[in-house]
């Protein structure tokens, strides 16, 4: 049962991917959000992503990764979305040696891959802290993205949403954080997602956006834009 419930699972996500044709004046994005998998904040992410009929990409933290969580990852397999690979502990990994560096990938991916069928394909480094040994050593294509400083609390939900606004371009990657307690991003999205979808965006995960854009990652670049090659 446990092969049978990955397979369905991987095959949701292609499906998803199938399901979008790119269009040359077509205009793409991608949210992302790091620092789960939890049962409370992250569900109620899940929760908005469906009112508006999106997906997401969400890059989690080994360590968050537990009986209960891969349950709330599977949720987010099943609406389309895709997990992607935040390191194990979230610790400043430029300052660690080699072989910390590749225990951190390798346990994160291992667990993502145990729940969902699907190796990430993606990294984020925790607080964007990077140098030429992790890229080295990291066979991931990085990604940063553009945020509205929604790690911090004092910045309330208006703040959030006119800062993903005036960031928004074709190709972004939103860099947002769904740990327990951040209700104003959550709050902002309900607004972001309409918003731009007003605008033409069309929202993608992470992989599909590098797919429809016909763009690779060059394994020196962390990227907040992918480039449009089509």
């Amino acid at each position: 049962m446990k092969i049978l419930s990955k397979i369905v699972l991987s095959l949701s996500a292609a499906l998803v991917l199938m399901s979008f044709t790119p269009k040359d004046e077509e205009k793409y994005v991608a949210l992302s959000f790091d620092d789960g998998p939890n049962l409370i904040t992250t569900p109620a992410m899940l929760d908005m992503l469906k009112k508006h009929d999106v997906v997401a990409s969400f890059f989690v933290v080994g360590d968050s990764i537990n009986d209960q969580t891969k349950e709330v990852m599977k949720r987010a397999i099943s609406q389309g979305c895709e997990i992607e690979n935040h390191s194990r502990t979230h610790n400043h990994m430029n300052r660690m040696e080699e072989e910390a560096v590749k225990a951190e990938i390798s346990f994160t991916s291992a667990a993502v891959e145990e729940v969902t069928g699907r190796k990430p394909e993606y990294f984020r480094p925790p607080y964007i802290s990077v140098n030429q040994d992790m890229y080295d050593w990291i066979d991931l294509t990085f990604i940063s993205g553009k945020g509205c400083n929604d790690w911090d609390a004092k910045y309330d939900k208006d703040f959030r949403v006119n800062g993903l606004l005036k960031a928004a371009e074709p190709g972004t990657i939103f860099l947002l954080h769904d740990f327990v307690g951040n209700d104003a991003t959550v709050q902002a999205i309900d607004e972001v997602i309409p918003a731009l979808k007003a605008q033409g965006y069309t929202f993608v995960t992470v992989s599909q956006l590098f797919k429809l854009l016909k763009s690779e990652g060059d394994g020196q670049t962390i990227y907040s834009v992918v480039p449009d090659n089509r």
